[in-house]
């Protein structure tokens, strides 16, 4: 596949942890701890969601990212994209696909161009999700650069997180950080959207 971003692979290196006694206001904790579809709850939000490739190769589980699922120096399907809302940067995702996770029906998940990994993920009846884990990035963190990179103001830390899921017991870990400007830092309007997330989950 041929890189689409010049500062691909952006990478995330941080300490994840559990989202217990960290204090968040409720907003941005409603996004980080959603169980459901990223994607679901963002297309409803906007009028047009789209999902931009910036890269995808194979290469071996570093020590930062490795978990319980994912070995270090496993070789892993590294993939890296934006997801907008009407054109606006909401999420950067990395996620890691184990070689050993993309066989059988799994195999369409190295191929998904720029279709949405969640959208294919949560149409699977099969699919659970492990514990979320979140973190911060400062503003001279890697995520952060792509943010300025885009032309996003980064004025204070950004948050993500993270989570493994199981597909046909094959892992597959997935990263989300919200840019600035995304919804998840916007009060008012994160509060309605939610309600009708609740009421019309996948």
């Amino acid at each position: 596949m041929t890189q689409s971003h010049p500062l691909f692979p952006i990478t995330i290196d941080t300490a994840w942890q559990s989202p217990l006694g960290v204090s968040l206001n409720e907003t941005l904790l409603s996004w980080l701890l959603d169980p459901s579809s990223l994607t679901a709850r963002l297309s409803q939000c906007c009028q047009h969601f789209r999902v931009e490739v910036l890269g995808q190769k194979i290469q071996p589980c570093t020590r930062e990212e490795a978990t319980a699922d994912i070995n270090v120096g496993e070789q892993v399907l590294v993939r890296e994209v934006i997801l907008y809302c009407d054109n606006v940067p909401q999420v950067f995702a990395r996620s890691l696909l184990p070689l050993k996770s993309l066989t059988g029906e799994e195999q369409q998940l190295a191929h998904l161009g720029n279709q949405s990994l969640g959208q294919v993920l949560f149409s699977k009846k099969e699919l659970t999700r492990k514990c979320i884990e979140i973190s911060s990035f400062s503003p001279i963190s890697t995520v952060s650069a792509l943010a300025q990179h885009l032309k996003l103001p980064v004025k204070t830390e950004l948050w993500g997180r993270r989570s493994t899921f199981m597909l046909h017991d094959k892992p597959l870990l997935v990263a989300e950080i919200f840019l600035p400007n995304a919804f998840a830092y916007q009060t008012n309007q994160t509060n309605q959207t939610n309600q009708t997330n609740q009421t019309d989950q996948l």
